[in-house]
């Protein structure tokens, strides 16, 4: 059947900065068909009506760091050691629970196995299993000694390392190839360090410019994209100048990198998650890593030079978005939209531009900023309807309870109360 919805008395809060405003949205089939200025009352016709009672419709968000298949292990090693059957069935579990939580689009930055990310993708496109809208990642790519190069060959399949190691261009060519053939969005590369591997600190950079320009020449051929694990300056660099797409983390920076990063940012996107060195620094104890521990292994230093690098980028207006590394022990899944206080509390975000971040610049990072990411006639019908006004306490994104209704692609992923939802998403 036809399915039209209509939100009436609502607060728009449509995801360009704008200041939101009462009205009313209609919805038919996948689409915003209509939008409406006033708290008049509005026919509904045959359409479904939601009485939203001042409640603040706003685009779905977008996550832009995603790994549905880390499984909220304490340490890198522990997320391979699920097996296959199991991590299957643990990835579509995360999957609805982020499209309940409000993220109706979400960019995957690497998965566990080689094709977990493709498979949850491709099982949510058929409609076997509920989820968000799925860009799915390869492996990481990274080489002997890098993050990433985790093998452990006591296990029963110990083909499925945390990453895949590349030694040359060549080598690099045919791990990108594989990757291509399995279906992958996105080839992640692993050009710096981490402080969770202390052989391959933040700081550091791995790959050479001949490996990195073989992946993204094989990623670009096939119309691909590349993105990057870059936290050290040399890193970042290096990514820009070999026209990777998406960067994660960036702590360091150097004047240099920021201009790169500025030219570029009509193309590029970075995804910092700076929830997961504000989680290692405050709330990791119970899994052995004290505050002291943490800053002995360099979080302090990197969360300083973060918080820096990040506030100068948002200044020169490169689209940083929220997301980043939750599946952790001590970042588990389902507080993602905790980064969006983050941003306002740590980068100088206003609350209206960390939505803005999370919704229509998601739309873009998601190649499909034309009609998804805003509350605007003609647009994909990804909307939250939220109890309360999340530009006075943007904390309220988190708590489940407040998220009354998740609607993707116009049909309810997470229903309000209403007996006509019922009938409509029976019927369906």
């Amino acid at each position: 059947m036809s399915a039209e919805v209509l939100f009436a008395n609502t607060r728009i809060l449509d995801g360009s900065g704008t200041t939101p405003y009462s009205g009313f949205v209609r919805v038919k089939d996948r689409r915003i068909v209509q939008i409406g200025r006033g708290a008049g009352r509005v026919s509904a016709g045959d359409a479904l009506l939601i009485d939203a009672a001042g409640a603040t419709l706003m685009p779905g968000m977008c996550e832009a760091h995603t790994h549905f298949s880390w499984n909220n292990s304490a340490s890198l090693s522990g997320i391979q050691v699920m097996p296959l059957e199991e991590h299957v069935l643990w990835c579509a579990k995360v999957a609805r629970q982020y499209l309940q939580a409000g993220f109706t689009s979400c960019v995957g930055a690497a998965c566990a196995k080689p094709r977990l990310d493709v498979v949850i993708r491709n099982a949510i496109n058929q409609g076997q299993i509920p989820g968000p809208r799925y860009l799915a990642a390869s492996q990481e790519i990274t080489v002997p000694g890098g993050l990433g190069d985790e093998t452990l060959p006591h296990l029963p399949f110990p083909e499925y390392s945390f990453g895949v190691n590349v030694n040359g261009a060549e080598d690099m060519r045919k791990v990108v190839r594989t990757f291509l053939k399995y279906g992958v969005d996105l080839v992640k590369l692993n050009l710096s360090g981490d402080n969770f591997t202390p052989q391959s600190p933040a700081g550091t950079s791995w790959m050479t410019d001949e490996e990195v320009a073989a992946a993204m020449q094989e990623v670009k051929m096939r119309g691909r994209r590349g993105s990057a694990h870059a936290r050290s300056a040399p890193s970042v660099k290096q990514a820009l100048r070999h026209g990777v797409e998406v960067i994660y983390h960036a702590s360091y920076t150097d004047e240099e990198a920021l201009d790169m990063l500025e030219a570029a940012r009509d193309r590029i996107f970075v995804a910092p998650g700076i929830g997961i060195i504000h989680a290692l620094l405050n709330e990791a104890e119970p899994w052995g890593i004290t505050r002291e521990k943490a800053a002995a292994m360099g979080y302090q230093d990197e969360w300083e030079n973060a918080i820096v690098s990040l506030r100068a980028m948002h200044k020169r207006g490169v689209r940083v978005l929220p997301g980043g590394d939750y599946g952790f022990a001590f970042l588990p899944h389902g507080n993602n939209a905790r980064d969006l206080e983050f941003f306002v509390r740590y980068l100088g975000f206003t609350p209206m531009e960390a939505i803005r971040a999370a919704t229509q610049y998601g739309g873009q990072m998601m190649l499909q900023g034309h009609e998804l990411g805003l509350v605007r006639e003609g647009f994909l019908a990804d909307l939250l309807l939220v109890d309360g006004d999340p530009l006075a306490n943007i904390a309220i994104l988190r708590e489940g309870r407040r998220i009354l209704a998740v609607m993707k692609d116009g049909r309810f992923a997470k229903a309000p109360p209403c007996e006509g939802v019922d009938r409509l998403e029976r019927a369906a």
